[in-house]
């Protein structure tokens, strides 16, 4: 997969997983790894109703960057998509995909994936909590 192909996006859209998967699989790959975070209903004891996500104007090129970047060093295709805007409990926020000969490879590299997308890239999380209250958090995921 050349880096033109790679698979690695920010969207306002609803995140289809079949896509992400697509993007990385291939009949050399026994295993491919699949995550998705979702908003869930809570978050340190406090009820959650919905999130915001917000994201620098280069949020994508980090993205790109950090995928690319994973995928030369394991050598395994790896494919991203991050959603920003207005989300509800149980909506998509993240899929990425991995896709490797062996499951232990698979598995290892999308959560590394994931820890570097949610580390290094400018995306903050607006959580709206069932009080009225909100907090932003520098998370992508």
């Amino acid at each position: 997969m050349s880096d033109g192909d790679l698979l690695a996006r920010i969207s306002d859209q609803p995140l289809d997983p079949t896509e992400v998967e697509k993007a990385v699989s291939g009949p050399e790959h026994g295993a491919v790894v699949v995550f998705t975070g979702k908003v869930r209903n809570h978050d340190e004891g406090q009820d959650v109703s919905s999130l915001e996500y917000s994201a620098h104007p280069q949020a994508e090129q980090f993205l790109r960057r950090i995928c690319a970047d994973v995928a030369a060093t394991s050598g395994l295709p790896v494919a991203a998509v991050h959603r920003i805007g207005p989300l509800t409990i149980g909506d998509l926020a993240i899929t990425v995909a991995v896709a490797a000969p062996h499951r232990a490879e698979a598995f290892s590299t999308c959560a590394l994936l994931v820890d570097r997308i949610k580390h290094e890239v400018p995306i903050w999380k607006r959580q709206l909590f069932a009080d009225g209250l909100s907090e932003w958090v520098n998370a992508c995921g």
